[in-house]
């Protein structure tokens, strides 16, 4: 009888592994949210105070609905999302009203007012947004507003909303969103170095274990790139709108062009440590110069997490990064299938992290020699082919 306590026991500590990950994200997520939820929690409170209180609507439940959506939880496009709510309550409101006085409220006119206000939105050039926020003023109003001058308040409360959002996007905008781009790209860049580290290890020791961990380590670094794609575009979207966060810009824009290079080497790295893993499951041979070129790819990332952490730029990492490559130009002869494609991911992940060190697609390629024929070295002590 097969023994499955040991399976579901195995089976149960993954799943603990996996949820505690999943709550200390979710927990990265809420600290990086708090800024942008405080933000709209203030300006639904101050839309709702300026149109009660001091323009005397009643109800001007609109107006910290428009402040809330927005400020969103984003920084992306706030000035457009201002401008298509405020037009698309105007078009949503005015059909809504002219259908209310002329034909009365039924099952047909809330059809048609949805039909006619959403279609005009859509001829006015709307988005998404604009072409919903129509349709729905459309029905409140035919629904819910009996008077033309409710109606009318309805869309001053919706300007006022927008032009709250505007006023704390432009004027009082969270400070996190400039600083966190690098920390970010220092920290997924550093967690890169940590799982090849652990995977060079691994195969120095011959540890199954340590390189299917170094596997897992590498898989989370998606996530992790996520969040750091969007990061690096609230950023942008800060500096853009923000007249006191402008000067912030260069330093946003430069993470911003890491983010392709960087996501092109974390999928190297995670090809490289599962040959890997196949090469120690099937007892492939791996020689000790290519888990060598593992470990100083390691400290090459390491090194660029390093001064990404202190906002500049990692030339220093290039000469290292070079050698390696000059090195990863030379195949062992007994070399297995796998330890090949890791070779040929080493070269791969070089010229992504020579990127990473300002060095356009075309420099780095080309500080990657193809053959070792094209650096003619002399003798080599190991054997190569």
């Amino acid at each position: 009888m097969t023994d499955t306590t040991g399976s579901r026991g195995a089976d149960a500590s993954v799943r603990a592994r996996l949820g505690a990950q999943a709550w200390r994200r979710r927990g990265k997520r809420l600290r990086d949210r708090l800024p942008p939820i405080l933000q709209a929690s203030v300006g639904a409170a101050l839309a709702w105070f300026i149109a009660s209180d001091l323009l005397d609507h009643r109800l001007p439940f609109f107006a910290p609905v428009t402040a809330m959506i927005c400020l969103g939880l984003t920084y992306g496009n706030r000035v457009r999302r201002v401008v298509e709510l405020t037009v698309g309550v105007a078009i949503g409101v005015s059909v809504g009203d002219a259908f209310v006085a002329f034909f009365g409220v039924g099952v047909w006119q809330v059809a048609a007012v949805c039909f006619v206000a959403m279609s005009l939105a859509v001829l006015a050039g709307a988005g998404q947004l604009l072409m919903l926020q129509a349709g729905t003023q459309g029905v409140i109003v035919a629904t819910l507003v009996t008077n033309e001058e409710q109606a009318f308040d309805r869309w001053i409360d919706a300007l006022v909303g927008g032009l709250v959002a505007l006023f704390i996007t432009v004027a009082l905008p969270a400070a996190t969103p400039m600083r966190r781009p690098q920390e970010e790209a220092s920290s997924v860049v550093g967690h890169l170095a940590a799982a090849l580290g652990r995977c060079a290890l691994g195969l120095r020791e011959k540890d199954l274990d340590l390189v299917s961990g170094a596997l897992e380590d590498a898989r989370d670094l998606q996530p992790e790139m996520e969040d750091l794609q969007e990061i690096a575009a609230e950023g942008l979207a800060v500096a853009r709108v923000a007249p006191f966060r402008r000067r912030h810009r260069p330093a946003v824009q430069v993470v911003d062009s890491l983010l392709f290079p960087l996501d092109l080497a974390i999928r190297n790295v995670r090809v490289l440590i599962r040959r890997a893993e196949v090469a120690l499951s099937e007892g492939e041979v791996v020689p000790e110069t290519y888990v060598e070129m593992l470990y100083e790819l390691a400290l090459a990332a390491q090194h660029i997490a390093d001064e990404l952490g202190e906002g500049r730029t990692a030339a220093e990492a290039r000469e290292d990064l070079v050698n390696l490559a000059r090195r990863s130009t030379w195949s062992v002869r007994d070399a297995g299938l796998s330890a090949e494609v890791m070779r040929a991911q080493v070269r791969s992940t070089v010229v992504d992290l020579l990127r990473l060190t300002g060095l356009s697609v075309e420099e780095a390629t080309r500080r990657v020699p193809p053959t070792k024929a094209d650096l003619d070295p002399g003798p080599r002590s190991e054997s190569g082919s």
